[in-house]
């Protein structure tokens, strides 16, 4: 084995040293008065306790999926014999890694508002680095992941020659990443709906109709929606990003196995090593530029978003000039393919930027955009709704345009511009790890960009803290301008997560073509290629393409991109739904709190929390496995009636379809919320006022868009390609048309 690839998991190493060295830092900060431990501890307990509840479910699912696969790998033999073990690793690191990340957020908000009280920078340093545990661990232990399953399948498997077992075991690898998409998507739908259930009852029957400020304790659902936060905005976007981070490099492997097979196994290895070495690169870049986020006393929105733009940039670009040293050294300067696929990756790079920039700017109200939407707060809340329906489309704009450009630039890059001979078989793969490896670019520095996402949620949680136990207004003033901060970079976060979605599923396709490739090589069977029948082994993606009849004239394909692009909307209706009916049940047991329990609103008499967090993690459980399962089920069945052409069109619309309306719901509901903020900060009448109130129904209807239905669209995406890869097999073996 090249002695390069070690580097990748001593990068792992060093990922999780760092994210253990930050946790250590935290806890070792006072948590405060005993009124501040006390809010905190029942926010860590009713977080636990859902989890606890999730995992049982999830493991039930798991373990019915691991013995489908184990039938069709040793009874059918249509799959892979290691795809039930790797379903259950990618699985279990996936939430391995929501979980750090969210019982470290637990114990660091009750920390960062207790440190807020000294100053704004103490408060903005234990957030972030405690943000940046959850990056970090993401990184390390998808690194460890992928570095075990190499050295494991390179132990075990055999092929009748070195380039044949380089594509089996990159292309085998791409199987646990099913697990982590699975893992991600009951972490993502489960953890939205339970945050958005608790946050819209809060906000209706606490700030609408009694007039309660945010966070405060005489509101029932209070604690739940700060268990919330954590529940769906660390643990499961944490799951979300882990798998999104393996299957970028994941993907790159398989596709660089299969690109350079014609040249021979060092060529193909060096193509498998280059994406782990760019991450692995990532992750010391992502350590260092941690420690220059900062700020000073006083600092406004501006300088805030600058100190974290510092940090992540400073990442980027880093990243960017370490990319071309790694690829001269693994390819040799010899050959142009260094700086074209050096290139390629500045192209993801760069569209990453522009998507989080463009986020930045439609969500933050720092900008006119989020300013325009609060001014249309005076004439009502049917305004506000309008306005940020609008903002949402027309915030579509610019990353799709990025996207666009990064995947055509990054495809041209890899083949040298040759334009004349685009679309020949040779190009064709070469232009595909292009485009692969540019998605491994956009998340390289994924170590600091999560870190930037989970400082959200325990930033909002140190408000809610601060405002319970009645801290002095300056620290609540403190903990409101991290708050403001952590909702533009949550939003930034969600825009990265859908930007990157998009160029993985691009490669996830490309990849599953392979997969059908070797399940037909497994099964003997000739491809009829485009100069005539040719052995599976030999053919190539025009080829595959041309024996299923894969063109935009074949109805299968038109079928399987209708109802591609049906499933992103039938799943947004089906969590949308689900936070509506949860949250129903929250506003009634708020309104039967207050009404019963006397002496909640003087502030005499304790609201019963913990009825509130039980109904939020029922509620949940119950609504997360019907979208969830939905999602597996559809490639599956696609495969069987359509067919490989069918489902190559369902990925492509549910892609399509899929990454704008998620960037739509992710943006409009960031700017409804920051619209909120805005008014609350003393514009157009300030707390309490009509206008104020008109933004927090805008608030409410944009929570599901933003934290339930907008971010689990990415993994729709991608768990639609994972599973359509893992059903490969069965799909090329049997289907009706």
């Amino acid at each position: 084995m090249n002695q390069l690839f070690y580097a990748v998991p001593a990068a792992s190493v060093l990922a999780l040293l760092f994210a253990f060295i930050f946790y250590r830092q935290m806890k070792k900060e006072d948590e405060g008065t005993p009124t501040m431990k006390q809010i905190a501890g029942y926010v860590r307990e009713g977080a636990m306790a859902y989890l606890r509840q999730q995992y049982k479910i999830v493991i039930i699912v798991f373990a019915i999926l691991a013995a489908i696969f184990a039938v069709l790998a040793y009874v059918f033999h249509v799959q892979n014999p290691w795809v039930p073990f790797a379903f259950l690793t990618g699985g279990f690191f996936s939430g391995l890694a929501g979980f750090i990340g969210m019982r470290t957020a637990t114990y660091a908000s009750g920390r960062t508002a207790n440190a807020a009280r000294r100053s704004l920078n103490a408060g903005l340093k234990i957030a972030f680095r405690s943000g940046a545990v959850m990056g970090l661990t993401v990184v390390g232990l998808g690194l460890l992941d992928i570095a075990l399953w190499f050295i494991i399948l390179n132990a075990f498997v055999s092929e009748a020659s070195m380039a044949q077992k380089l594509v089996v075991i990159t292309t085998t690898m791409l199987t646990f990443g099913m697990g982590a998409s699975t893992q991600a998507l009951f972490a993502r739908v489960g953890g939205g709906i339970y945050t958005k259930a608790a946050d819209v009852g809060a906000d209706i029957v606490g700030k609408v109709e009694s007039d309660l400020p945010e966070d405060d304790p005489r509101n029932p659902a209070t604690i739940a929606d700060n268990v919330g936060d954590n529940v769906g905005d660390v643990a499961g976007m944490g799951a979300d990003l882990y798998e999104s981070y393996c299957g970028s490099i994941l993907s790159t492997m398989a596709l660089g196995a299969s690109a350079f097979y014609a040249l021979g196994p060092d060529m193909q290895m060096k193509a498998i090593l280059a994406p782990m070495l760019i991450a692995a690169a990532g992750v010391l870049l992502s350590v260092i530029s941690i420690f220059t986020v900062r700020t000073k006393e006083g600092a406004d929105m501006g300088k805030l978003l600058k100190s974290m733009s510092f940090g992540t940039n400073m990442a980027a670009v880093l990243s960017g000039i370490a990319t071309f040293g790694i690829l001269a050294l693994v390819f040799g300067t010899q050959s142009a393919d260094w700086w074209h696929f050096g290139c390629s990756v500045i192209a993801g790079l760069l569209a990453g930027v522009v998507i989080g920039k463009a986020t930045e700017y439609y969500t933050s109200h720092s900008y006119k955009p989020t300013q325009k939407l609060a001014e249309s707060s005076q004439t009502g809340s049917a305004t506000v709704i309008i306005s940020g329906v609008g903002l949402g489309m027309l915030s579509t704009a610019i990353p799709v345009l990025a996207i666009a450009c990064a995947i055509i630039l990054s495809y041209l890059f890899a083949i040298g511009f040759d334009v004349q001979n685009m679309l020949s078989a040779a190009n064709l793969s070469k232009g595909l790890y292009g485009v692969a490896i540019a998605a491994v670019g956009m998340l390289s520095t994924l170590g600091i960009t999560l870190a930037t996402d989970a400082y959200g949620p325990i930033a909002d949680n140190a408000g809610g803290n601060a405002q319970m136990s009645e801290l002095d207004p300056e620290v609540r003033k403190r903990t409101d301008v991290l708050d403001a901060l952590g909702n533009t970079t949550a939003a930034t976060g969600k825009g990265f997560a859908i930007g990157s979605a998009a160029l993985t599923a691009l490669a996830l396709l490309a990849s599953y073509i392979e997969e059908i490739k070797i399940a037909l090589a497994r099964t003997g069977e000739l491809v009829n290629g485009i100069a005539g029948q040719v052995e599976a082994s030999a053919a190539s993606i025009l080829d595959i393409l041309n024996n299923y009849g894969v063109s935009l004239m074949n109805p299968a394909v038109l079928c399987g991109i209708f109802i591609g692009s049906m499933m992103a909307f039938l799943f947004c209706g089906l969590t949308m739904n689900a936070v509506g009916r949860a949250a129903a049940k929250m506003v009634v047991e708020v309104r039967r709190q207050f009404a019963e329990i006397k002496g909640i609103l003087t502030g005499e008499a304790t609201p019963d929390y913990r009825r509130c967090v039980e109904i939020s993690t029922k509620a949940a459980q119950h609504e997360m496995l019907l979208p969830s399962l939905l999602a597996i089920a559809a490639p599956i069945a696609v495969g069987l009636i359509f067919g490989v052409a069918g489902v190559l069109g369902l990925l492509i619309g549910g892609l399509g379809a899929g990454f704008v309306l998620a960037v739509f719901m992710s943006n409009s509901g960031g700017a409804w919320d920051n619209a909120k903020k805005y008014v609350e900060e003393g514009h157009f009448g300030g707390k309490n006022s009509d206008c104020h109130h008109a933004t927090v129904v805008g608030d409410t209807v944009g929570d599901p868009f933003k934290d339930t239905s907008g971010p689990s669209l990415n993994i729709l995406i991608k768990l639609m390609s994972m599973v359509s890869i893992v059903m490969a097999g069965l799909t090329a073996s049997f289907h009706l048309l």
